[in-house]
């Protein structure tokens, strides 16, 4: 049985991949600057850094990264404020405490908004912390969240789940040494390759009795 879980926060806890699929666009259209058509899904798997850069670079902005991030968070307040949990997802969180399981957000999404969404749905209580991709300086194609989040846990990696919908972040996850359980998102394109990498692959929350045998 698993002593440690770290959850990845879009499209794994939350089903929230709609909001930064058009919060980039709708914040550059405030400004009267017209978004490429893909702008969504370039900027869904970066970091709020590296979105920034993104922006910065792309559309020649003379803004400093912080104040684009800031400013696009405030775009996705709202869309956090009512992002719904994944089904099943509020029981398995309760049933893993009530196991013993310490737990932690690892996410690329900024801390406020994570809080947001956990409160309002009323499962802060659930975790030790929350490790964001900006407090450690890296993007999920290095490990550094994952591990930052395992020193928050203080449990051994060897017994610690890693939750993700992502193949870039489960890959990275996994390389590091880590369980990975792949979670479906369905703007996840490349699910088949999630499946054949993760040690457990699951659609919802209902069916991870292996992590608690």
């Amino acid at each position: 049985m698993i002593r440690g879980a770290i959850f990845d926060l879009d499209g794994t806890l939350l089903d929230s991949m709609d909001i930064w699929n058009t919060a980039a666009a709708r914040w550059l259209e405030s400004r009267g600057i017209r978004a490429e058509k893909d702008l969504g899904k370039k900027v869904l798997r970066m970091s709020l850094p590296q979105a920034a850069d993104y922006l910065k670079k792309t559309y020649a902005l003379p803004d400093a990264p912080e104040k684009i991030i800031a400013e696009a968070a405030a775009f996705a307040r709202e869309g956090y404020e009512h992002a719904p949990l994944k089904v099943g997802a509020a029981d398995f969180l309760r049933r893993l405490r009530r196991s013993g399981v310490k737990l932690c957000v690892a996410t690329a999404t900024e801390a406020s908004l994570a809080e947001i969404a956990l409160e309002k749905n009323g499962v802060t209580d659930d975790f030790v912390g929350i490790v964001t991709c900006a407090s450690v300086g890296r993007g999920k194609d290095a490990p550094d969240v994952y591990e930052a989040a395992l020193a928050c846990l203080g449990v051994p990696k060897s017994a610690t789940a890693v939750f993700e919908d992502a193949l870039h972040a489960a890959e990275t996850a996994k390389r590091a040494g880590f369980f990975v359980v792949g979670v479906y998102d369905r703007h996840e394109p490349e699910e088949a390759a999630l499946r054949r990498l993760a040690d457990l692959y699951t659609v919802d929350y209902t069916g991870l009795d292996k992590l608690f045998e």
